[in-house]
């Protein structure tokens, strides 16, 4: 988990440690492959299943499919110097900026 709230803390230095021990735990499986560890940006189909799997369903978030995309593309642009995105870092500021952390909490 350590290693996860470093990389999400170069993004939000006050990220609290419970909410992302609860999302590593929530996306374990995940996690612990590499081709679904991380989030590639440029495939069309991944951010699909951002928005429609992460997004609408865990979040339950309502919003239409271009304010949903919008958020991702501003996570994406955020973490670009990054080239390869984690996902929990990817969800966790999603979570954020859709005011969706209590989620998790």
């Amino acid at each position: 988990m350590s290693n996860h709230l470093a990389e999400i803390q170069k993004y939000d230095p006050a990220a609290d440690p419970a909410i992302v021990d609860k999302m590593a735990k929530t996306y374990r499986l995940v996690l612990s492959k590499r081709d679904s560890a991380y989030v590639s940006t440029s495939d069309p189909k991944e951010l699909k299943t951002v928005r429609e799997n992460f997004l609408k369903k865990k979040l339950g978030l309502k919003d239409s499919d271009d304010k949903l995309d919008a958020v991702i593309a501003e996570v994406a642009q955020d973490m670009k110097a990054d080239r390869m995105k984690e996902r929990l870092t990817f969800y966790y500021l999603c979570a954020k900026k859709t005011g969706k952390l209590g989620v998790f909490g």
